[in-house]
């Protein structure tokens, strides 16, 4: 029996593209990356503004309220409301209300948990009524998207009696984006990913490789599929290995995770057995982006573990999917393969995405002296398989 959740996938998968919607959302995705406003649309025509938290000065808060007509609500994830001292939340995204009202200082102490602060009592919380409906959870997703900080300060709008949700984004000047158009982002962009680059590059593990480009329709960063020597489906299952871009441990060596390791290992153990792919996959940071990782490691100064600390910035453990990668498998050819992993859940994410994992080779090396509480945190906190 299918499971509700691959049944879901599916469905989703079924549907026909927009590739309207994919270019809006993508343009909503810069428009809060600068700093804007934009105006989101839920299932039932009612729109709110949106404005990432990175964003928030006295000014731009009050220019919010003024465009909306209402006061805003601050909208966390639900990893970040437990960590400001307001446990049992159920929702995915929690709205909160302040006693006197939202200002600039308490929003950025409310979703920073890097953010130096003033001694003295905090700001009373409350949780807000959560009349938005998606409009918050959508202000979220699209700032997860944006690789900002997991928050938004949404203020409902309510358009003059005749004035369209099109016509009143024009007159502010704002991008109109659909609620449901950002939370299918991530599915529809993954089915259409286009192949636009291909080139032998031969590496020092691995000469007869070649670098494949898969670009997505909206324009974004690419993913790579390294392949070493000539898989063939008709061979069998190819040699994979699923990994996540990593600028610190891939480009600059750095000591505190085993990525580069594992990349330059891979290579030289997909080459050793012959033939093989490995996908590089644009989702740095276990798919929270550069920035929020370096907000990470910050906290995990302080103390906190891998898992804890993406979970005092308001993500979840792990943020990444791993749709690009079926879908790249697909486009080369394959449905089965060998997966190198020490990570039971792509495992489980490969074949939600219709791509058997025939079998699992392990992945480990040893640890370097600076990377043994991050190792451990992988075994005991995400169940890696060393």
């Amino acid at each position: 029996m299918t499971s509700p959740s691959l049944a879901k996938l599916t469905d989703d998968l079924s549907q026909p593209l927009d590739q309207t919607a994919l270019r809006s959302v993508d343009r909503a995705i810069g428009e809060l990356r600068r700093g804007d406003p934009v105006l989101v649309e839920d299932l039932e025509g009612r729109l709110a503004l949106a404005l990432s938290v990175e964003a928030v000065t006295a000014e731009a808060l009050e220019e919010l309220r003024k465009s909306a007509g209402a006061a805003p609500v601050l909208a966390v994830t639900r990893p970040r409301a437990v960590a400001i001292g307001l446990p049992g939340q159920q929702a995915p995204v929690v709205t909160l209300a302040l006693t006197g009202g939202l200002d600039a200082d308490a929003i950025h102490a409310l979703v920073d948990p890097t953010r130096r602060t003033s001694e003295g009592p905090g700001p009373t919380l409350s949780v807000a009524p959560a009349e938005l409906g998606t409009r918050e959870g959508a202000a979220v997703a699209l700032a997860k998207l944006a690789r900002l900080l997991p928050a938004a300060v949404v203020a409902p709008v309510r358009p003059p009696r005749g004035a369209t949700a099109g016509t009143w984004a024009a007159k502010h000047d704002l991008m109109l984006v659909r609620a449901r158009d950002i939370l299918d982002y991530q599915t529809h962009a993954a089915r259409t990913l286009t192949l636009v680059g291909d080139a032998a590059v031969p590496l020092v593990d691995a000469e007869n490789t070649r670098v494949l480009a898969f670009r997505p329709p909206d324009g974004g960063v690419e993913h790579l599929a390294i392949v070493i020597g000539d898989p063939s489906a008709q061979d069998g299952p190819a040699l994979v290995r699923l990994h996540s871009e990593c600028f610190t441990g891939d480009l600059l060596g750095s000591l505190r995770c085993d990525c580069g390791d594992q990349l330059r290992g891979a290579i030289a153990e997909i080459a050793r057995q012959g033939s093989g792919i490995v996908l590089y996959l644009a989702q740095e940071g276990r798919g929270i982006g550069l920035v929020n990782k370096l907000r990470a490691y910050q906290l995990q100064d302080e103390g906190f573990d891998t898992v804890e600390a993406n979970e005092m910035l308001g993500f979840d453990a792990d943020e990444r999917v791993y749709l690009p990668a079926a879908e790249m498998l697909r486009q080369l050819g394959f449905s089965q393969v060998r997966l190198l992993t020490n990570n039971p859940d792509k495992l489980r994410q490969l074949a939600r995405c219709g791509i058997e994992v025939i079998d699992r080779v392990p992945h480990v090396f040893p640890s370097n002296g600076h990377n043994e509480a991050y190792l451990k945190t992988k075994a005991e906190r995400s169940g890696h398989m060393f």
